[in-house]
């Protein structure tokens, strides 16, 4: 399973899941971030954290750690191979 804080740069990938603490979960939830949602990687922070995604064309800034509580599907990830 590839979290959203495992993307590189650029990338783009598809919402699986969001985990992590209820109140966390659902103010993401509420934003707009759902499974099914796709998401895109545009600016990381010189020392890696907060990372700055795309989110249906609005940007967010998350940090690092957040970013591994939401699981991304692996064969939605721009240039990934597909089976």
């Amino acid at each position: 399973m590839v979290s959203l804080a495992d993307l590189s740069l650029g990338t783009s990938a598809r919402v699986r899941a969001v985990d992590g603490p209820r109140a966390f979960r659902r103010r993401l939830l509420e934003m707009g971030l759902v499974p099914g949602t796709d998401v895109k990687i545009v600016t990381v922070a010189p020392l890696g954290d907060p990372l700055q995604i795309e989110v249906r064309g609005g940007q967010w800034s998350i940090r690092r750690a957040e970013a591994a509580q939401i699981q991304v599907d692996a064969d939605r990830v721009a240039g990934a191979a597909k089976p």
